[in-house]
């Protein structure tokens, strides 16, 4: 029985190790915005649906040269542009939307996204990322 306590000893051990050493990793990876290279790199022609709060929020086709298509998955779209500014990036979607500032962090499940000034929302959390375009029928596509 003594063998067997101190295989269960070890084990749990490891686990408790491992567990130390992914959050300590996912941490500190998740504390730093990711740079535009970096942003770039995992977002250039992929669609990202996001998620807040265990809910679909809304998804974007992030374009070549930094262009991008927004939705709320109404059917609608947004069309603008992306740049960075300090540590964020910033999306412009024309003269009647207020710019979108947010930090992008690199997570160990994916992308974690926070609106920039404002710390106290949820912030969004990539849901699953997929390699083709988002469609935009629109509310008024029918017969």
């Amino acid at each position: 029985m003594q063998g067997h306590s101190r295989l269960c000893y070890g084990a749990h051990m490891k686990l408790i190790l491992s567990t130390l050493l992914y959050l300590y990793f996912s941490s500190s990876q998740a504390e730093t915005p990711m740079s535009t290279d970096e942003f770039e790199a995992y977002t250039n022609d992929q669609t990202l649906y996001y998620r807040q709060n265990g809910s679909g929020y809304g998804a974007e086709y992030y374009f070549e040269g930094a262009r991008v298509r927004w939705s709320f998955l109404d059917g609608n779209c947004l069309f603008g542009t992306w740049r960075q500014r300090e540590d964020m990036i910033c999306f412009e979607y024309g003269p009647d939307v207020d710019i979108q500032c947010w930090r992008f962090f690199k997570d160990w499940d994916g992308l974690i996204a926070k609106f920039a000034g404002d710390d106290l929302s949820a912030p969004l959390y990539k849901a699953r990322r997929a390699p083709t375009p988002l469609e935009c029928p629109g509310p008024e596509v029918g017969v």
